[in-house]
């Protein structure tokens, strides 16, 4: 029996998701996590190539569209179907090159016998939790010393110069600056 590849991505151009299975996989002590906060983290982790579809259980949520596209990722809501039976028309339709992420052994077992793959709803919640969600910073890459005064010169006391004072008088108008100073 030959083994399988390392990384179960390779050589598939299509990718399909249990929305379910995974979005309680990724919130494993949290509660399940939203599934519009799961399509830009899918399309960061999987290559360009690759087509990707979310499946959910049940209707999508009033006024939302039972079928959407994001940046490559397709988001489906089984409606009154379940989310087995579209995962499995899915994969029949186009079962070469076919990945199927699900934890249901029954679906597995079905979806492989299509001739499409299966990979367990763990092995896609490690790689997003893997995943650095930070951008990175532009500007100064460190904050400023602490020694440094509000001028910018290195090494003055910070306690030196006017400082704002709360309280009532504190934001005290002074008329329109275009006429300039109102007489007491």
């Amino acid at each position: 029996m030959p083994r399988a590849s390392a990384d179960p991505l390779r050589g598939t151009s299509h990718l399909l998701v249990d929305g379910t299975n995974l979005l309680h996989a990724l919130g494993r002590g949290r509660g399940p996590l939203p599934a519009v906060a799961l399509t830009g983290r899918l399309r960061a982790l999987v290559p360009p190539g690759v087509t990707v579809v979310v499946v959910l259980d049940g209707a999508p949520a009033p006024g939302a569209a039972g079928r959407r596209v994001t940046s490559g990722v397709e988001v489906r809501h089984a409606g009154r179907r379940s989310a087995d039976a579209v995962l499995r028309e899915l994969a029949a339709a186009s079962p070469d090159g076919t990945l199927v992420v699900t934890d249901d052994l029954a679906l597995g077992a079905s979806i492989r016998a299509t001739g499409a793959r299966t990979v367990r709803a763990g092995w896609l919640a490690e790689r997003l939790a893997g995943q650095r969600l930070g951008a990175p910073a532009v500007g100064r890459p460190m904050p400023p010393p602490a020694t440094m005064s509000l001028d910018g010169a290195p090494g003055a006391d910070r306690d030196e110069g006017p400082r704002w004072k709360p309280g009532r008088g504190a934001t005290r108008k002074t008329g329109n600056p275009k006429r300039g100073r109102r007489s007491a």
